[in-house]
């Protein structure tokens, strides 16, 4: 490897770390809400607002991130983002209450979306154009790795919890578990920050202010002085034609020959999301623990989902430009449907009652054991009737308390099959609408709106991101597991319609041919 080759890759890798930390920051909350429901006395909007509250500041860091990057240079709006994740982790791990941790969360999220839009943008700015691909797909690469980091992260501070060795009571590991979770970010923060002390700034940045000389000593390091002098010249031309470029309106994006690209594009920025998958990245634990197989178990799984995901985006990427866009998401959708169908009826068909051997395994203050004796062989046919049951019984601050415990002492259920339509839905998910809408995105609009649409089709995105996360607890406590993976499995359906009638394939077409043919354009 050349020593030009090795500078570009190992600059690459420090900033795809911004990538690892936006999934691991977006992942870990999925480990710590078994704990704060209780230590806040949460209600289920207000646990999906613990959730939420980071794609919510995300979706702002997005708007605003490139902007910034403009005027203060993309390494130090990565740089930005490397102490609002450390911020963030410590404020989050130490919150005394629900608004502190609210807010230590959304400081996060504004990390989340600078590391989103910042990092690729910057690889591909200082990235040889032979490997600009290869190299960008580093940093999505590494969200996903950040999300199965986090999964395994949580699982291991929870077994560390559970041990009685004296470091883990030194450190109240043992009575703060959740905060550990989330403060153990701050580590791979740190590392960041330090990493960007060797990334130099952008050349076309250095360009942008002027700064020729120092943009000829960046690239000099990539390329050779030939190529260098070509490079400038490149990034002159593109600036200049940028700065002559009229300003895109957002009504032209309703153009009636633009309806077909942003009726897709948007129904593809929708279906991303309202299938539920943030609902399993963040909540994965809480579901499986609604299978009753305990905490311990439910973390375990939990790591499988992110090893799950992090495969199939590998096979996606590796079939993409096979078999094409169209047949991952029609198979993708397909994988959807059935594994949330799978997963209603899996739920729909357990039951729920109290014996006394699940009441004495149960490590409970002995006046709730009392109270729980007046449910003892009484049958439940849903998790929503056994836990108004509970509250009614308990009160509402004891049941949300020791309500997953008692549900897993008290379910019939087949776990193996949950387990198996969540890794399914993820699989399907990974392989299919996950990455190709992204893709889709870059090939779908015309060259002239591209900026702008993608803009808008990704805020919708995080839009319907948040809801999802906001209104999860909630359709579980109301509506039940079964009812509300029968709700995602039905979207999935119609996704599956609206991709067979309006998503054009676009394998093997160059973006002029795709413009002309999708907007009805002359060549």
């Amino acid at each position: 490897m050349s020593k030009q080759r090795f500078y570009v890759i190992r600059v690459a890798l420090i900033v795809a770390l911004g990538g690892f930390l936006m999934g691991f920051d977006a992942s870990v909350i999925s480990g710590v809400v078994r704990f704060i429901g209780p230590e806040f006395g949460l209600s289920s909007l207000q646990l999906g607002w613990a959730v939420g509250s980071l794609t919510l500041t995300a979706t702002l860091g997005m708007l605003t991130a490139g902007p910034l990057s403009d005027r203060f240079g993309r390494r130090g709006i990565l740089q930005a983002a490397a102490v609002l994740f450390a911020v963030s982790a410590i404020a989050s791990a130490l919150a005394p209450d629900f608004v502190t941790f609210v807010i230590a969360r959304m400081i996060g999220g504004l990390g989340v979306g600078a590391a989103l839009i910042v990092g690729p943008m910057y690889i591909a700015e200082i990235a040889p154009p032979r490997s600009r691909g290869k190299l960008v797909s580093l940093n999505q690469l590494n969200i996903f790795i950040g999300i199965s980091a986090a999964f395994f992260s949580n699982y291991l501070i929870l077994q560390w919890s559970q041990t009685d060795a004296a470091w883990v009571q030194a450190l109240l590991l043992d009575a703060h578990a959740w905060r550990w979770m989330l403060g153990v970010e701050t580590l791979p923060a740190l590392l960041f920050l330090i990493g960007l002390r060797w990334v130099p700034q952008s050349p076309r940045w250095q360009i942008m202010k002027g700064l020729q000389t120092e943009a000829a000593a960046t690239l000099n390091r990539i390329f050779d002085e030939a190529d260098t002098q070509k490079q400038i010249a490149d990034i002159q031309r593109n600036l200049a034609t940028d700065v002559g470029r009229e300003k895109i309106a957002l009504k032209e994006l309703f153009h009636p020959a633009l309806r077909l690209v942003l009726i897709a594009g948007i129904s593809l920025a929708i279906l991303q999301q309202i299938t539920g998958i943030n609902a399993v990245f963040f909540y994965a634990p809480m579901i499986f623990e609604q299978s009753g197989i305990g905490t311990n178990a439910a973390f375990m799984q939990a790591v499988l989902v992110g090893l799950t995901n992090l495969a199939f985006t590998v096979v996606a990427m590796l079939l993409i430009d096979r078999l094409g866009r169209r047949p991952l998401l029609i198979g993708g959708m397909t994988g959807i449907a059935l594994a949330m169908m799978l997963l209603a009826y899996g739920f729909g068909s357990a039951t729920y009652e109290l014996s006394a051997e699940g009441i004495q395994s149960l490590e409970l203050p002995a006046a709730v054991a009392v109270q729980l004796g007046s449910l003892q062989g009484v049958a439940h046919a849903s998790d929503v009737a056994f836990r108004q049951a509970l509250a009614e019984v308990l009160g509402e601050d004891a049941a949300l308390a020791h309500g997953p415990d008692i549900v897993v002492a008290a379910i019939t259920i087949n776990p193996g099959l949950i387990l198996f339509g969540i890794l399914a839905f993820v699989a399907s998910f990974a392989v299919s609408i996950g990455p190709v809408m992204w893709v889709m995105f870059s090939e779908l609009f015309p060259l002239r709106v591209r900026g702008l649409a993608i803009s808008v089709a990704g805020f919708i995105n995080s839009g319907v991101s948040f809801l999802v996360q906001l209104m999860f607890p909630w359709q579980l406590a109301t509506l039940g597991s079964s009812f509300t993976f029968l709700i995602y499995g039905l979207f999935a359906v119609a996704g599956l319609l609206l991709v067979w009638k309006l998503v054009p394939e676009t394998r093997n077409k160059s973006l002029e041919e795709l413009e002309v043919e999708l907007t009805k354009a002359k060549p």
